[in-house]
């Protein structure tokens, strides 16, 4: 890659080199259409289904490998649904997502929120084109209107111009950008292994009873001592105690006075699988409406509203700077040692399906949850701190590979960000091999 001397011309979109065109989205494509949804009260619809189906919320501005939910081949016959093939370039016309991308790396249908665009491989590129809607998204969305919530339609995506290097060219702009986001997936990946190595830690030594003993051997296979614990109906380790998560945690509620002029402010939708998200400084004065908790190491964020989307995160950074709205979450153990214990017992999924089903117990607009429903859960817990040093030693080893990951991947994120735009304006050409 390189940047060589090009001639630009003024068009309707910008500036773009001279050897390019403009085309609208159905010119890179043999077929733009939409999806359906079988009906639910047709239990053959759904029930044993085959056929992965996608909802918008399952869009991820990257390659697409499955969905939450499957319909069956009569589903499928008998709605407006439709079998997309691999490489379908997909994007969210409603709603909350409006403008989410993704690609198809299996056959799936989709819901009728999805604008589904199947390129023609003889003209165009199916990853530029996704990287030509990612890096104009912000002006196909600003198309789309509606009184209660922004939405695009098929037309306006059809009609939407975009830049048109050769096949050739789109190609390597492509290669070079989907390279970056390989290697992103794959610390991704990396990372979901990790976690499912930290969860699978948890599981042997706190619900298994497997810890080490003092000759390093499975507690309870070599023959460790169990008494019936009447609270929780079951055996745990002798010496071991039963408390509620408020016996070791508390929330931290209490907004904060900052003498600081600037702060970030951290809400539902910036934390995910454990991570804090993309984040930036502002005026703290912009915030009025938001209860201004302020966070420190080895705090626990955890979302009020749907647990079930993994909205929460353990706060590995120094955090002084940090600040959260009022639906998130701040749980503070008593003691440091338990931090890593308590975030590993509050993610594993049949306790965000318990705090789940609490929230929607609970009438409302939004499935919400509160610290009582958390403190009020029963644990049991070592009462050797050295067992626990033993755990947190092992845990700093996993979360420390798995936030080096993060960094990377932040870092990589950053150089594609920076390319896309380049890329695709022509500022920066890439050398076309001759065929």
């Amino acid at each position: 890659m390189m940047k060589t001397k090009t001639k630009f011309k003024q068009t309707e979109i910008g500036m773009i080199p001279e050897d390019w065109d403009i085309k609208e989205v159905s010119d890179f494509c043999s077929r733009v259409t939409s999806g359906g949804t079988p009906s639910r009260t047709n239990e053959g619809y759904w029930k044993n289904g085959t056929v992965l189906w996608l909802k918008t919320q399952e869009l991820n501005d990257g390659n697409i490998y499955d969905a939450d939910e499957k319909i069956s081949e009569n589903g499928l016959k008998n709605s407006s649904a439709k079998l997309f093939p691999k490489e379908t370039v997909l994007i969210a016309m409603y709603g909350a997502t409006v403008g989410k991308l993704g690609i198809l790396k299996i056959e799936a249908a989709t819901n009728q929120a999805f604008c589904a665009m199947i390129v023609d491989q003889k003209k165009s590129n199916n990853r530029y084109l996704f990287y030509s809607l990612l890096n104009r998204r912000n002006k196909l969305v600003n198309l789309a209107s509606g009184a209660a919530q922004q939405n695009l339609n098929q037309d306006m995506i059809k009609r939407f111009k975009l830049p048109f290097p050769s096949l050739p060219e789109q190609k390597d702009i492509a290669k070079i950008l989907s390279d970056l986001d390989s290697k992103i997936e794959l610390n991704q990946q990396m990372n979901k292994t990790l976690e499912a190595i930290g969860q699978a830690i948890f599981k042997h030594w706190f619900i298994d009873f497997e810890f080490p003993n003092e000759e390093r051997k499975p507690y309870r296979s070599s023959g460790g001592e169990m008494i019936y614990n009447e609270e929780l109906g079951k055996e745990i380790p002798k010496y071991w105690e039963v408390k509620k998560i408020d016996d070791i945690a508390k929330s931290i509620s209490q907004t904060h006075v900052f003498d600081k002029e600037r702060l970030i402010f951290l809400n539902t939708s910036d934390i995910h699988e454990g991570q804090i998200l993309n984040h930036s400084y502002s005026e703290i004065k912009y915030f009025p409406g938001q209860a201004k908790k302020s966070i420190k190491k080895d705090d626990i964020l955890f979302s009020e509203i749907r647990p079930i989307n993994h909205r929460f995160a353990y706060v590995n950074i120094d955090a002084n700077d940090y600040v959260v709205s009022t639906k998130l979450m701040v749980i503070r153990t008593n003691k440091q040692i338990l931090s890593k214990f308590l975030y590993n017992f509050l993610v594993r999924d049949d306790v965000v399906s318990y705090l789940q089903h609490m929230a929607e117990s609970r009438s409302g607009t939004f499935p919400q949850i509160t610290f009582d429903e958390i403190a009020s859960i029963k644990i049991t817990i070592p009462v050797s701190e050295t067992l626990f040093q033993s755990y947190e030693n092992l845990m700093s080893k996993v979360f420390s590979k798995i936030w080096n990951n993060r960094s990377t991947a932040n870092n990589l994120i950053k150089i594609r960000d920076s390319l896309l735009p380049k890329l695709m304006s022509g500022k920066i050409r890439v050398p076309v091999e001759a065929n």
